[in-house]
């Protein structure tokens, strides 16, 4: 845990502001709430006028979309998934290490997760905003979208509920519902605690609100860790079945490459790595941002980078399986795919796939890297700049060359799929800037929960 009683936590700076006395509970809820009561940082304005621009950027281009149709997309026969399906399942990974961190980390009693766990329940939600959004958007004339729901119509037709695309909604949408819920339940003391400072009257009534009217009582404790742990409870399976049925939408199909058993893990391990590697991207400026060395010490960002260090190994060992499975296999097809992706036309997407996730996590086996906040940084853009090529190697490259030499073609995505996806991005950090501004980035009653000195939940303000 990152903070300590009497004395500086090791590896950290502390800022002028906090001084934790023996018992002092109040100094982690004054330090976590005077976030939200500061004046806004100037780096957090031109952070969100950029984030800003890029939502535009994503508004503008959904309505061009509209109006012009699927045509302004790069998509051919025989790739009718393009960057559509490819951000989705990215912004689906992106969204574990949320749950991950949250829910199985603290049904294991891993203390150190208390710091970052907002952060990350936070991340999740707003991910699966943006991977909900391409589902939405790519299935051409969205407005007639009701015809894809289980309502009696006049033309008779039905969903497919054999189809994997169609679990995929069950799944997706079960595990936004419980990570929303599993975000507010766990902010509820917090925000009470904002609701009881606050300085204006708008404040104190939209904090009021929001905070269910919680008194911090021992029946409200009870009731309170009695939901977080069903919440927790709820969320654990749904780590790993979220990410596996988004990889039966390839591995339930019959085309060489996506046709694999190997797909359900793989895909789970990379949605970790994927994860983590945008948590520390969040967090490390976020944590100079608002000086909050105290709570996110080095300690808990070289337990991420040895997270994303495993999980990176996983998913090149699953590399290595993939093609070993293609030769065992005897099957020319899916001997051909793999050799076509290493050494084909999108060589190039392969092997910055490869870098990225597989050697670059490497550096992590050295201290020195694992506590250089830039380096550490660093590192964690590349791994989700190689997860989102994990994505369009999976799909392009098992598609853009069929059976037949008259069924191939190159996929080359237009500017319009480009600032789709940077308009993603913008949507994302838009949300996670309002999040960090309004709202208590550190979860203040847990942290209080594993200090030395802690006392009964009772006995917490």
């Amino acid at each position: 845990m990152g903070l300590t009683a009497g004395h500086p936590v090791e590896d950290a700076v502390t800022p002028a502001p906090l001084v934790l006395g023996s018992n002092d509970f109040g100094s982690v809820t004054d330090r976590v709430c005077e976030i939200n009561e500061w004046k806004t940082p100037r780096a957090w304005y031109v952070a969100f006028g950029i984030a800003l621009t890029l939502l535009g950027v994503l508004l503008a281009m959904v309505s061009y979309l509209v109006l012009a149709g699927l045509g302004v997309w790069g998509l051919n026969m025989p790739i009718a998934w393009g960057f559509a399906i490819v951000n989705f399942v990215f912004w689906v990974g992106i969204a574990h290490a949320g749950t991950l961190i949250s829910a199985i980390l603290f049904l294991f009693r891993q203390h150190w997760r208390t710091s970052i766990n907002r952060w990350a329940e936070a991340m999740t939600v707003f991910a699966v905003c943006c991977a909900g959004l391409f589902p939405g958007i790519h299935v051409g004339r969205m407005w007639l979208a009701y015809w894809l729901f289980p309502i009696p119509n006049q033309m008779k037709m039905w969903p497919n509920f054999r189809s994997p695309l169609l679990w995929d909604v069950f799944a997706v949408g079960t595990y936004a519902t419980v990570s929303v819920m599993f975000w507010y339940v766990g902010m509820l003391p917090d925000l009470s605690s904002l609701r009881d400072r606050a300085k204006t009257k708008m404040r104190k009534i939209l904090y009021g609100v929001f905070s269910l009217g919680w008194r911090g009582s021992a029946r409200h404790w009870h009731v309170y860790e009695r939901a977080y742990l069903i919440l927790a409870a709820l969320a654990t399976p749904l780590v790993l079945s979220v990410h596996s049925v988004v990889s039966f939408d390839f591995a339930t199909s019959v085309i060489p490459g996506w046709h694999t058993t190997i797909f359900p893990p793989y895909f789970v391990a990379g949605a970790i790595f994927s994860g983590f590697g945008m948590v520390l991207t969040l967090i490390v400026p976020s944590r100079t941002m608002f000086k909050l060395e105290d709570f996110v010490t080095k300690r808990h960002l070289e337990n991420m980078c040895k997270i994303i260090l495993a999980t990176g190994s996983m998913v090149g060992y699953a590399y290595l399986v993939e093609f070993f499975i293609a030769w065992y296999s005897g099957n020319m097809y899916e001997r051909y795919t793999f050799i076509n992706r290493a050494m084909g036309p999108y060589w190039w997407a392969y092997w910055i796939m490869v870098t990225c996730n597989v050697i670059t996590p490497q550096l992590f086996w050295f201290k020195k890297v694992r506590t250089n906040l830039v380096g550490m940084w660093i590192l964690s853009i590349f791994v989700n700049i190689g997860m989102w090529f994990e994505r369009f190697v999976i799909v392009v490259t098992s598609l853009h060359r069929d059976y037949l030499p008259g069924s191939w073609d190159y996929y080359s995505p237009t500017w319009v799929d480009m600032m789709t996806l940077v308009g993603s991005f913008g949507l994302f950090f838009t949300l996670f800037l309002l999040f960090i501004r309004f709202i208590p980035i550190i979860a203040a009653s847990e942290v209080k929960g594993v200090l030395p000195q802690a006392k009964p939940h009772g006995g917490h303000e």
